[in-house]
This record gives structure tokens, C-alpha cells and sequence, in this order.
């Protein structure tokens, strides 16, 4: 079985890259200066692009060419991109730790029912004027098991 290929691993040169991405290689140059894209370096230091950096030179160009952006602009967006990806990350966790609790308490909640269940008795205190004294007399008391 084939390994499936690593979106982020990088392969391609800066004109590779570049043609893939439809622009000019000293774009891509200019856009690693400002921080936008940080191509790997092979091991004689030359830039190697992922299929995720061409994907998002595609997208820098979309939002500078389609949208009319300047470089200021897309680095905003791709900052609040981030600050999603990580507010939806946290929420996630936020979640699955609320679903943890929330188990947690239900089995604490029929833990304490199953002990109090022997120890749960309807009373009501018999008024002595309305009682006969006979059927006073006459009680039944019911011992009550506590787990220990």
C-alpha cells in the first residue's frame, strides 16, 4: 500500500511553484519577505514549496486580485483565519471536556441515588389528636440500611 502524499512536505521549486500558482517567481519571493508563506529549504538551503503554500499563493492571489486587497490586508486575514482556526480548536476541547463532566455527573448523580435509595422514606408525622391511640400503639417501624 502506497503512502498517501504529505500536503505540507515540500517539493517544488520556485518555478514550479510559481507556475502553479500563476504568478511570477519573484512574487513568491517578495511574498516570503513579508511573511505570507514560509517555504521549506533543502538541505543545499533552496526554497521548496508544498502543495499547501501553492494553495495558499492561490489564495493571496485571489484576495489581491479578486477582492482588491493590498499585502497589509491579506496578512490581517490570514491572522483572523488563524484566531478562528484556534478559537474553534479550544471550542472543540471546550466541548469534549464539557461531555467528560457532564458523564462524570450523571454516574455521580446515580451513584448517590443508588445509596440514597434505601434511606429515602415518605413520612408523615401522624397527628396525635386525629390518631386513635390504638393504631398508635399498633406502628410499624421499618430499619433503614445505610451503606457504610
Amino acid at each position: 500500500m502506497a503512502d498517501t502524499p504529505d500536503s505540507a512536505r515540500g517539493v517544488y521549486m520556485i518555478s514550479v511553484a510559481a507556475e502553479l500558482a500563476g504568478m511570477h517567481p519573484q512574487t513568491l519571493r517578495i511574498y516570503e519577505t513579508r511573511g505570507l508563506i514560509t517555504p521549506k529549504r533543502s538541505p543545499k538551503n533552496t526554497r521548496l514549496y508544498s502543495q499547501d503554500d501553492v494553495e495558499r499563493l492561490r489564495r493571496i492571489q485571489e484576495l489581491t486580485g479578486e477582492l482588491g486587497m493590498n499585502l497589509a490586508g491579506v496578512e490581517r486575514v490570514f491572522e483572523l483565519e488563524e484566531e478562528i482556526e484556534r478559537m474553534r480548536r479550544r471550542m472543540r476541547n471546550l466541548e469534549r471536556q464539557a461531555e467528560r463532566v457532564r458523564d462524570e455527573l450523571g454516574r455521580e448523580l446515580e451513584r448517590v441515588r443508588r445509596s440514597l435509595k434505601h434511606e429515602l422514606v415518605l413520612y408523615e408525622p401522624p397527628s396525635q389528636a386525629l390518631t386513635p391511640r390504638k393504631a398508635r400503639e399498633r406502628s410499624v417501624r421499618i430499619p433503614v440500611r445505610r451503606p457504610r
